[in-house]
Parts: C-alpha cells; structure tokens; sequence
C-alpha cells in the first residue's frame, strides 16, 4: 500500500522506520519529513494543516492510508477532511483530539466519568487565578489550557513563581488561551499508550520520559530530554486499573458524547503506591517515547495502527518482545530557550545502525552533502537490548559517536529504573 506520514520529527521518523520494515509497505512518503527521514522514505513539502493541500497530495499519489504525527494537524481537522474524502485515516477527529487541544475538556471528561485526576479550576482572567493560587498554596500546576508544545506548564514551587506562570500564559505565550491550575499531585510520572478504534482498545507500551532539560531532573521543562520502555511502575496490575478506571470509561464517555475516539491515546500517569491518577491525555504518540516504543515494536507497526483505524483491534494482538528500549535526546546548546541553527553533524553516515541501535532525526537538515541542526531537539539516540542497561549503553554509544560540538544531552536518562 502507499502510505503518507504527517510531520517531521523523531517520532514520525521512528514511525517511518518502523512502517518501512513491513512489506506491505509499498512506498512510503512523510511530508515534510527531515534529513533522516529522507534516508527510508520520500519527503513531501507540504503544509500539513491545510486540509487542501493535504487532499490534493493524497489524491494525485494514489494514498492508501494516512498516518497524522503531531497534534496540530489533528486539532486542525486534517483527519476528518481526509475521512470524508474516503481515505483510511489514522488519529482521531478534530471533536476528539480535544482530549489533548484543552485541558479544560479533558478534565470535564474525567469528571464526567469518573476517572481519577488531580483537582482543578479554569480562569480567563490572571486577578482570579492568582487569587485561587494564593488561597491553595504551593506547590500548584498552572497549564495552558491549549496546545503549548509540551511547554505549557509549570510545576510551582511557590506561590510567586505560580503567579509568574499565571502572567506569561496570558501575556500570550502559548497564544489565546485560558489558564487551568491544578492541585500538585506526589508521586512517579509514566506514560501508558493504547490503541482505540472508537470501541475496543489494546495497550501497546509503557515508556517514562525526562521532561527537565538539566540532570537530577533541574531546569525547565522541555519537549522531553529522553526516554525508556517498558516503565517498570507501570505493572500489570496497575495497567490493568488503568483501563478499568481511565481508559475505558473515557473511551466509553467519548462515544457517548457522539464523537468516538479513534488512534493512540496517550495516558500521562501520576504513580502513588498502588493507584494511578491521569495526569494528562495525548492523542498522538509522545517524542521520544514513541523512538522506543517503535524500535521494540518493529515491522507489526503498520498492522497494529492499520487494524485501529479500520476498527479491527478486537481481533489483534500485540507481539511483545522481553526486551528494553532507551532513547537519549541530543538538543542544540541553548534549548529550550534561544539556540542557533545550522551547526554541522557529523560522523552520522558512519554509525552502522540496526534494529539494536537507532538514530532517530528530529530536527536536521542537508547543507553540502552534511547533516546540520535545523531545530531545538535534533537526535534521539536509542538502544534496545535484553537488559535496560544494555539498552543504555547502546544509547550513550551512539551519542559518543556523534560529532556535533554545538549539541548536549543529559548523561542520566533511565536513573530511576537502573537505580532499582
């Protein structure tokens, strides 16, 4: 089949590479893509928002099924122009993709059914917010309510630092948007991924990333710094209430409300002892949580995400290997505030890479025959092994191989599972 991969990133570079593997693959196209992605796939410059430009693209090469990366696309509608038009679609509609394009309705939608989440309030105005900060104290989550990049948010320490959050959003930081503070919630951060068709849902991976741009997890957050699957917090009795108590009653309030949800769903969870509180939901697949999920799961890759969007999931099954992935992202010394571009990559064409070791491109570009730095976070370096020390090895090798003065990593990613 002819597939299109929306976006341009680590993740749909992982996606591609995946996909590519499978031989009902017959050509695969990611628009825009990058210089990684061009290495297993046609890039396409297109604007990938524009439902136009996407329909006329798909139409003229023949497309048979869709893959959409990133959220804006979905929060755009780009899935339901396509759906309409008769293509095979996967991500969710413009209605559902509110699930990650507003923290405001995904918590309406918890409550709604049920499903465990920390406690909130919503303001349009900073007085107000303010006002509510100071009545509950620190430490409080003030987020964008809308889609920030992962950057929307900001875990205060104190009051005035909340405040200060508070001013940045509606000075507008993260565009025209309202303010969501929420209660602090203790314990360990995962991520649960699953598939849905709208009806039946199958989880496919457990990861847990590194949102803090220093080591020890200090600094700003980022887009995230790295990541590591399986999550061993994430055990089978939990992922089990997991499902019972947030995915599934989601799902089933979703479709109550006449817009099912169709794609991967991806549960950010707050671990304490043995309960489980949704932090957040996504409707794509997390970078760089999807460059570990995807070197583990391989070629089925195009099998899973096809029965999910033509609402096969409840005759398919996961094909589990008993190994471990890790990913350590190389960003662009400056990031996550101001960085420079074009800096030279090199030795990456003389890495020999396998389905042990990957480098996944997020954010480069061809100048002269050379690779070079077109973005904040621009490699994610991932090993697989039997161990998840063997997969860090194979990860902190690739980095080492790497030539790049201008870029920087953290040297601990994976601390919490290798210090168990």
């Amino acid at each position: 089949m002819n597939i299109l991969i929306l976006g341009g990133g680590g993740r749909e570079h992982a996606l591609a590479w995946a996909i590519r593997q499978n031989p009902k693959c017959d050509r695969l196209i990611v628009a825009p893509g990058n210089a990684g992605i061009a290495e297993v796939a046609d890039c396409a410059e297109i604007d990938i928002n524009s439902r136009a430009e996407i329909l006329e693209f798909a139409e003229d090469n023949a497309i048979d099924f869709v893959v959409i990366g990133p959220e804006a696309p979905l929060a755009a509608g780009v899935s339901d122009a396509l759906r309409a038009a008769g293509f095979l679609v996967f991500g969710p509609s413009q209605a559902a993709a509110e699930l990650e394009a507003s923290k405001t309705f995904t918590k309406e939608i918890c409550d709604a059914c049920g499903a465990p989440t920390a406690a909130w309030a919503r303001f349009t105005e900073a007085a107000p917010a303010k006002d509510y900060v100071t009545a509950q104290g620190a430490p409080i989550v003030v987020k964008a309510d809308g889609l920030a990049a992962g950057k929307g948010v900001t875990v205060a320490e104190s009051v005035a630092q909340a405040h200060d959050a508070i001013d940045l959003i509606f000075q507008g930081e993260f565009g025209d948007t309202s303010v969501v503070i929420e209660e602090f919630m203790h314990g360990e951060e995962a991520s649960f991924f699953v598939l849905c068709d709208g009806t039946d849902c199958l989880p496919i991976g457990t990861a847990q990333d590194h949102k803090r741009v220093g080591e020890g997890d200090t600094g700003p957050n980022t887009g995230g710094m790295g990541a590591y699957s399986p999550a061993p917090v994430l055990s089978e009795k939990l992922q089990a209430q997991v499902m019972e108590r947030i995915i599934r009653p989601t799902i089933a309030e979703m479709s109550r409300r006449n817009m099912p949800f169709q794609g991967i769903l991806y549960a950010g969870l707050m671990i304490a002892g043995e309960e489980a509180r949704l932090v957040e939901y996504n409707v794509r697949f997390g970078d760089p949580e999807c460059q570990v999920l995807m070197i583990r799961l391989g070629a089925q890759v195009l099998d899973l995400l096809h029965a999910c969007a033509s609402g096969r999931l409840a005759e398919t099954t996961v094909n589990w290997a008993d190994d471990h992935a890790l990913t350590v992202v190389m960003a662009a010394k400056g990031y996550p505030d101001e960085y420079k571009k074009g800096s030279l990559i090199k030795n990456l064409d003389k890495i020999n890479q396998s389905s042990f070791e990957m480098v996944f491109h997020a954010g480069t570009g061809m100048a002269d025959g050379q690779f070079t730095a077109q973005g904040g976070r621009v490699l994610a370096c991932t090993g697989r092994g039997a161990t998840l020390s063997e997969a860090h090895s194979r990860a902190y090798h690739l980095v080492d191989a790497i030539d790049w003065p201008e870029g920087f990593c953290r040297r601990d990613i994976g601390w919490r599972a290798l210090d168990d």
